[in-house]
């Protein structure tokens, strides 16, 4: 058994309250519960500089978790025990998601302990769309060397969100990693523990003529080896298998643009499927 902890903090670090009940008595916005805990709200409004917090109390945890009505649940890692996720109404990071993330005040967020064989299982690991642009304490974690004018609609993350629209670009349901014609743009995905390996999957951002592909690419573990695919234009995603493979991080690099007339090449997904090499605790 694993107590854990949810709460919703204001940008000041104070609890959140709200009406609890058809009495409505205020309550401090913070819930702690073996194995399984949620909040449930009706008549709350999330303000800028919110922040949901979850903590477990043992680090290494892997947990489902669910924290707004429009984010699909996501099986995510805690290396440590503390995750924070940062609440934005900002109208950039508003562009990147559904208009109703967050918004109105009705509200449900559920986090609970992974089982034995959800661990274990095969699968995308690099699968999180919970992931936002700046690491929080929750894994997979996407981040790269550049993305196009700081806008949300071409974050890192958005290449782990699950989301594979990829016949236009811009705002949602089109976010992309875009690269901004860099060309040395590399993407990074951090597991926060190690994985075992052996298929990647790419998804090109396909709105042609308007975008472009690469036809080769490069991932590289953070042993220093590195697996090389050739690649091509195509709106279905490409799957390539190769020697299972060890490792914390991949870097998605040496990017090999094809030589048409359009300058933006993108990413809408990337997946890499296997299983946790890290074994749970208890």
């Amino acid at each position: 058994m694993t107590k854990l902890t949810v709460a919703i903090y204001d940008n000041e670090g104070v609890p959140r309250k709200h009406l609890q009940g058809e009495e409505e008595i205020e309550k401090d916005l913070v819930e702690s519960a073996e194995n399984f805990v949620h909040l449930s709200m009706r008549k709350f409004e999330y303000q800028e500089g919110d922040q949901i917090v979850v903590e477990t109390e043992e680090s290494g945890s892997y947990l489902w978790v669910k924290l707004d009505e429009t984010l699909e649940p996501s099986l995510v890692y805690l290396p440590e025990n503390k995750w924070t996720y940062e609440v934005s109404f900002q109208s950039n990071r508003i562009k990147a998601r559904p208009e109703t993330r967050f918004s109105g005040g009705r509200h449900y967020i559920s986090v609970r302990c992974a089982s034995e064989d959800e661990v274990k299982m095969y699968r995308n690991l690099a699968l999180n769309p919970h992931d936002q642009k700046e690491e929080s304490g929750a894994y997979p974690h996407a981040s790269a060397n550049v993305e196009t004018r700081n806008d949300a609609t071409f974050f890192a993350c958005n290449a782990i969100d699950g989301v594979y629209a990829n016949h236009s670009h811009g705002s949602y349901p089109f976010q992309s990693w875009g690269i901004n014609q860099q060309a040395d743009a590399a993407l990074t995905i951090d597991f926060g523990r190690d994985v075992q390996l052996d298929k990647v999957v790419f998804t090109w951002r396909a709105d042609f003529p308007h975008d472009s592909y690469w036809t080769n690419v490069t991932i590289e573990f953070d042993d220093g080896t590195s697996e090389t695919f050739a690649t091509e234009k195509t709106a279905h995603p490409q799957h390539f298998s190769f020697a299972q493979k060890k490792t914390r991080t991949v870097r998605f690099c040496k990017l090999i643009q094809a030589e048409d007339p359009s300058p933006f090449p993108a990413l809408t997904q990337i997946e890499f499927w296997g299983k946790n090499d890290q074994p749970m605790k208890g």
